[in-house]
Protein backbone atom coordinates (compact mmCIF):
# COMPACT_ATOMS: atom_id res chain seq x y z
CA UNK A 1 0.00 0.00 0.00
CA UNK A 2 0.77 3.86 -0.30
CA UNK A 3 -0.32 7.05 0.67
CA UNK A 4 -2.90 9.09 -1.62
CA UNK A 5 -1.02 9.59 -5.01
CA UNK A 6 -1.62 12.93 -5.88
CA UNK A 7 -0.45 15.31 -3.19
CA UNK A 8 1.59 18.18 -2.69
CA UNK A 9 4.36 15.93 -1.16
CA UNK A 10 4.54 14.23 -4.10
CA UNK A 11 4.88 16.49 -6.95
CA UNK A 12 8.58 14.89 -8.01
CA UNK A 13 6.85 11.24 -8.71
CA UNK A 14 4.27 12.99 -11.31
CA UNK A 15 5.57 11.37 -14.35
CA UNK A 16 5.88 7.38 -12.80
CA UNK A 17 2.25 7.93 -11.36
CA UNK A 18 0.71 9.02 -14.31
CA UNK A 19 2.05 5.88 -15.80
CA UNK A 20 0.51 3.83 -13.53
CA UNK A 21 -2.46 5.67 -13.87
CA UNK A 22 -2.73 4.91 -17.18
CA UNK A 23 -1.45 1.18 -17.09
CA UNK A 24 -4.69 0.65 -14.58
CA UNK A 25 -6.87 2.55 -17.04
CA UNK A 26 -5.91 -0.19 -19.63
CA UNK A 27 -8.65 -2.52 -17.40
CA UNK A 28 -8.53 -5.14 -14.60
CA UNK A 29 -7.42 -7.86 -16.60
CA UNK A 30 -4.20 -6.08 -17.44
CA UNK A 31 -3.54 -5.23 -13.65
CA UNK A 32 -4.40 -8.82 -12.88
CA UNK A 33 -1.74 -10.47 -14.90
CA UNK A 34 0.97 -8.18 -13.75
CA UNK A 35 1.53 -5.65 -16.32
CA UNK A 36 1.17 -3.01 -13.67
CA UNK A 37 3.68 -4.18 -11.48
CA UNK A 38 6.81 -2.51 -12.61
CA UNK A 39 5.53 0.93 -12.55
CA UNK A 40 3.94 0.41 -9.09
CA UNK A 41 7.23 -0.84 -7.88
CA UNK A 42 8.21 2.57 -9.53
CA UNK A 43 6.07 4.29 -8.16
CA UNK A 44 6.98 2.92 -4.43
CA UNK A 45 10.85 3.58 -5.44
CA UNK A 46 10.20 6.92 -6.18
CA UNK A 47 7.79 7.47 -2.98
CA UNK A 48 10.35 6.05 -0.94
CA UNK A 49 13.16 8.38 -1.93
CA UNK A 50 10.72 11.35 -0.99
CA UNK A 51 10.00 10.01 1.82
CA UNK A 52 13.85 9.66 3.03
CA UNK A 53 14.56 13.03 1.98
CA UNK A 54 11.63 14.55 3.98
CA UNK A 55 12.51 12.74 7.01
CA UNK A 56 16.62 13.87 6.68
CA UNK A 57 15.47 17.55 6.27
CA UNK A 58 12.93 17.49 9.09
CA UNK A 59 15.83 15.37 11.47
CA UNK A 60 18.02 18.66 10.47
CA UNK A 61 15.20 21.06 11.47
CA UNK A 62 14.54 19.11 14.85
CA UNK A 63 18.17 19.32 15.39
CA UNK A 64 18.32 23.28 15.41
CA UNK A 65 15.05 23.75 17.20
CA UNK A 66 16.33 21.56 19.93
CA UNK A 67 19.77 23.16 19.99
CA UNK A 68 18.17 26.63 20.18
CA UNK A 69 15.79 25.63 22.75
CA UNK A 70 18.99 24.16 24.99
CA UNK A 71 20.57 27.03 24.93
CA UNK A 72 17.61 29.23 25.71
CA UNK A 73 17.59 26.82 28.60
CA UNK A 74 21.26 27.22 29.59
CA UNK A 75 20.95 30.86 29.49
CA UNK A 76 17.68 30.58 31.85
CA UNK A 77 19.77 28.67 34.23
CA UNK A 78 23.02 30.52 34.24
CA UNK A 79 21.10 34.01 34.53
CA UNK A 80 18.59 32.68 37.47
Amino acid sequence: MHPHLHTKDNRGCEDVMRALDECHDEGFLHKLFGNCNKFKTEVNKCLRAQRLERTARNREEAKKKREKTLAIWKDIDENS
